[in-house]
């Protein structure tokens, strides 16, 4: 099981892509690179997709061999070919389209189709920019100064039941998520922490393993600097030893 890998000691690091933002040629550059350093992880969506997801997964699979998993903005975002998928519950919104209803739409295709599904609770963290995900959810982020909300709001989301927590500063946030935030969540929960948002330099991604992230998501930095992944790799490197 994928899910079971969340748990062990040593920090995880994930790569997102997303279809739109990918030609073939660089989705084929960055998985291989992702199999040549050993990325932990490959995550596959995006708040609206015009590229086939599908497609986007068999070239990713011809050269990766870790799990791919589905990352969907929406309910079509549901493929065969993933490996399993994070079933994104929009707990710091008050949308229940992106609490409930996506999910009750997805769930007999997931069903059939027999994926791995990892309940995770997505908690928006306003980190400077209006992000895709908060526009298309209409939700609020949680203010990055309020970190008692994020923590209730994480600590409600494991008492649910749900297996993991994914603190989400948004694709192209003009900062990573207060270490406060993440301190709070990881010393007050028990289940896998997954951050992502605004990671853009070494500094970022160790300031995020450091606060308590267990698998830290990078996407953007690596859509327009795809070399930034070899560093990355090393921190997550450094900090397993």
């Amino acid at each position: 099981m994928i899910y079971d890998s969340f748990f062990t000691s040593t920090k995880k690091l994930a790569l997102l892509i997303d279809p739109d933002k990918h030609s073939t040629e660089s989705v084929t550059l960055v998985a291989r690179l992702a199999e040549a350093l050993k990325i932990d992880y490959i995550f596959v969506g995006g708040s609206i997709l015009m590229a086939n997801i599908e497609h986007t997964i068999q070239f990713i699979k011809g050269y990766y061999s870790g799990p791919v998993l589905l990352f969907p903005g929406n309910s079509c975002q549901v493929t065969h070919n993933a490996d399993g998928i994070l079933f994104l519950s929009l707990i710091s919104g008050r949308n229940a389209e992106f609490l409930i209803g996506n999910h009750v739409v997805a769930a007999p295709q997931i069903k059939q189709i027999g994926l791995e599904v990892i309940p995770t609770g997505y908690i928006l963290i306003d980190c400077g920019k209006t992000t895709s995900v908060e526009y298309m959810s209409n939700t609020r982020p949680i203010p990055s100064d309020k970190a008692d909300i994020a923590i209730a709001t994480a600590m409600a989301g494991e008492m649910l039941g749900l297996k993991c927590l994914y603190l989400e500063g948004g694709s192209g946030a003009n900062s990573i998520i207060p270490s406060s935030i993440i301190k709070g969540v990881k010393t007050t929960t028990q289940i896998p922490l997954i951050v992502g948002g605004g990671i853009r330099t070494d500094k970022n991604l160790l300031d995020v393993y450091e606060a308590g992230a267990d698998i830290a998501v990078v996407g953007t930095a690596i859509e327009k600097d795809q070399s930034l992944l070899q560093s990355f790799a090393t921190v997550r490197n450094s900090c397993n030893k």
